[in-house]
């Protein structure tokens, strides 16, 4: 019995050093956000009628999310980084929310580059690729769907804001209010070794990157070594454990891109189907909102929270729209992998698009 604890004794001893890291890292990114709503604050006469024109139709709003997102991978970092903005004043609530929309549609396409790895095994390829697809196909209906209803009722703007308001009736902000405490001596320091505004941005950018950076990466050798032993069958039989895995391994992660890619193999080897994977990428798509509510309660500001809420609530909003019809995506998805899989000709057209659809954003973005 002894030697079994001395053997076990180094894994632990691993394994707390690696959360320790998280830990730290994890302090990092609520220094970082901090830091971002100091100097956005400083720089709102500037940034605000630039980000007032940039984001007057609600639709460039949205083109910008995706075109954010799908170069940095993360919706995670992009949605920190609107919740900073909101909360120093520089950007309204109304103008993140198509943002937000975007950040979802982005950050979709690590997975589906993963699945290009089976380019050259027709079947395997068309598993893998509808696999990897029908998460674009969740995030896409529910923005073609929530869009227009956002425009014109407002409802994840008035339900975001009900939510903030009953938890600050609540006292959740007083009951946060240690996290700030513990945060404020070193952004203080930093503020004020710091004191050219720009500069400052940067350096809080940079150390949000490399925190998030640092957290995806630790988590996934800490989590993902675990997951092996438990990702088969028995998980996806329920649609329900299904969903509340992928939300859990999520949270944990810190990144859906990494718990969507992570079964695309599964799926290509034929162990997993669409339908059995659908219900784990809406719970990852909830689980990678929990980042976004961390920086907005390190901010304590309402109307960041309400970004927060407002992200969580749009992937809540269309799973309970699109759940029920989940045939169509899932039909679409495997319509879409049935055509590319066919031939080399089918894969470089369907390149084509994809390139051009994540390119022509950029340029559009440019053109004013």
């Amino acid at each position: 019995m002894p030697e079994n604890r001395l053997r076990q004794l180094p894994d632990t001893l691993q394994i707390a050093y690696e959360f320790a890291k998280v830990l730290f890292f994890v302090y990092c990114f609520l220094v970082s956000i901090d830091l971002m709503g100091s100097s956005f604050k400083e720089s709102k006469d500037t940034l605000k009628p630039l980000l007032d024109h940039a984001t007057a139709h609600p639709l460039v709003g949205l083109v910008i999310g995706v075109v954010m997102t799908s170069i940095i991978q993360s919706s995670s970092t992009t949605t920190s980084i609107v919740v900073a903005m909101v909360g120093a004043g520089t950007l309204t609530l109304q103008s993140a929310i198509p943002i937000i929309m975007g950040a979802n549609i982005g950050t979709t396409v690590t997975n589906t580059i993963v699945s290009f790895g089976y380019a050259g095994r027709k079947t395997e390829f068309r598993r893998s690729f509808g696999a990897a697809i029908v998460h674009d196909m969740f995030n896409i209906s529910a923005a073609i769907i929530l869009f227009p209803v956002e425009m014109y009722t407002g409802i994840l703007y008035k339900s975001a804001t009900f939510l903030t308001h009953v938890f600050g009736e609540l006292g959740g902000f007083k009951i946060i209010s240690p996290l700030k405490i513990i945060i404020k001596p070193v952004s203080d320091i930093l503020e004020g070794v710091i004191p050219n505004k720009w500069v400052l941005l940067v350096l809080a950018l940079m150390l949000l990157f490399f925190a998030m950076k640092k957290i995806i990466e630790n988590m996934k050798g800490i989590v993902m070594e675990k997951v092996e032993f438990v990702l088969n069958r028995y998980l996806f039989r329920n649609a329900l454990i299904s969903f509340l895995f992928g939300m859990f391994l999520t949270s944990l992660v810190q990144s859906s891109s990494i718990t969507t890619s992570i079964i695309v193999p599964i799926a290509g080897a034929g162990i997993l189907t669409v339908e059995q994977i659908f219900p784990y990428t809406l719970g990852a798509n909830v689980g990678t909102t929990i980042t976004a509510i961390l920086a907005a309660l390190t901010m304590g500001i309402e109307v960041s929270l309400a970004v927060a809420f407002a992200h969580l609530l749009f992937n809540v909003f269309g799973i309970m729209i699109i759940y029920p019809i989940r045939r169509v995506p899932i039909w679409i998805a495997r319509t879409i992998a049935g055509f590319v899989s066919k031939s080399k000709k089918h894969f470089l057209i369907f390149l084509l698009i994809y390139i051009l659809l994540h390119t022509l954003p950029i340029l559009a973005a440019f053109i004013d």
